[in-house]
């Protein structure tokens, strides 16, 4: 299957767009992986050439390794990037990956630990989506009910689907359910007017994204994309093919990817000081310092090699000190 993959980032995701691409490339993914950007890009991607693709006059071309090929977008959007994954995929479906039969998403704080073809044979069954660790949500549960009666006002019905609420990281399919993608624009699109616009997220940065305001009772659309997700998910006619949490490594079981929730990123985290507060490493800290430097090495190989022997000395505190 010709399969295409994306990503967005900003600042220091570098480091994990450059591990997820180590990871994909190694569990077997050979191809293009387009990565929108915002910002300044830092000296490992500016190895690559820079040339005009379609509507983008500044792209980066990096190809590390035969079989692998990175491109680079900046985008202009004022969106919160959180908020533009379903956007980012469609103008790549619409332009430069056109020919790609399947396009897959993955946040940038992302490991893949299972091989290529178990995704897209995963996509072929349905929209792939993976558990999130805040499920379940009961049908009844106040912030279903709250979207049901918000997107009615739009004409959009949701309809119980399973209590599974599925996180953002992750999306694959294949183009026959490309449907899906326009749908999460359109509740996307809606949800903007309750959170004062697509540019608000969870995820704030100073000068660019900003918070969502709170909102009187539930608050319903705080995780805004993955909250437009889930509700497409109850909209959408055709069909999506949940894994639970072991998709993304929150539980035990057949681990598919590790994703890095909340500030603690592999890239940024001090294992000794961890080791001395009674945290060993994680499961995801040694999977993603596993695929941290082959085939793109984005860190210099004495900064790799100080991490692996702090990960190695934290491990073994932990056998004696945990909490």
């Amino acid at each position: 299957m010709n399969s295409a993959i994306c990503t967005l980032f900003e600042g220091h995701y570098h480091y994990g767009v450059a591990t997820l691409s180590n990871s994909l490339y190694n569990q077997g993914f050979r191809g293009t992986i387009f990565a929108g950007y915002r910002g300044a890009l830092p000296s490992w991607i500016l190895k690559g050439k820079k040339e005009r693709l379609e509507k983008w006059e500044e792209a980066v071309r990096l190809k590390p390794i035969e079989g692998l090929e990175l491109v680079f977008l900046p985008l202009t959007t004022h969106y919160s990037l959180t908020n533009y994954k379903p956007d980012f995929m469609l103008e790549l479906w619409h332009g430069v990956a056109k020919e790609a039969e399947a396009l897959f998403f993955f946040d940038p704080d992302i490991v893949v630990v299972e091989p290529w073809a178990c995704f897209e044979q995963w996509a072929q069954y349905g929209v792939a989506v993976s558990e999130d660790i805040n499920s379940p949500l009961p049908e009844f549960h106040p912030r279903r009910i709250s979207w049901r009666n918000y997107f009615e006002k739009y004409g959009i019905k949701l309809q119980f689907v399973n209590q599974m609420y599925v996180n953002g990281g992750f999306v694959g399919l294949v183009k026959k359910d490309i449907a899906f993608l326009n749908l999460w624009v359109q509740l996307q699109e809606g949800m903007g007017d309750a959170i004062g616009g697509l540019m608000n997220s969870i995820f704030s940065k100073e000068g660019r994204d900003t918070t969502i305001a709170p909102m009187i009772g539930f608050q319903y659309f705080d995780k805004s994309d993955q909250d437009a997700l889930n509700a497409t998910i109850e909209a959408y006619k055709g069909v999506v093919s949940h894994i639970g949490k072991e998709g993304m490594g929150f539980v035990s079981g057949q681990i598919m990817m590790y994703h890095a929730l909340g500030g603690k990123k592999p890239w940024l985290n001090n294992y000794l000081a961890w080791a001395m507060e009674g945290k060993p490493p994680r499961d995801l800290d040694v999977a993603y310092f596993k695929n941290v430097n082959y085939p793109i090495l984005s860190n210099s190989p004495w900064e790799i090699k100080k991490k692996k022997i702090s990960i190695k000395v934290a491990k073994f505190i932990g056998r004696f000190y945990k909490i």
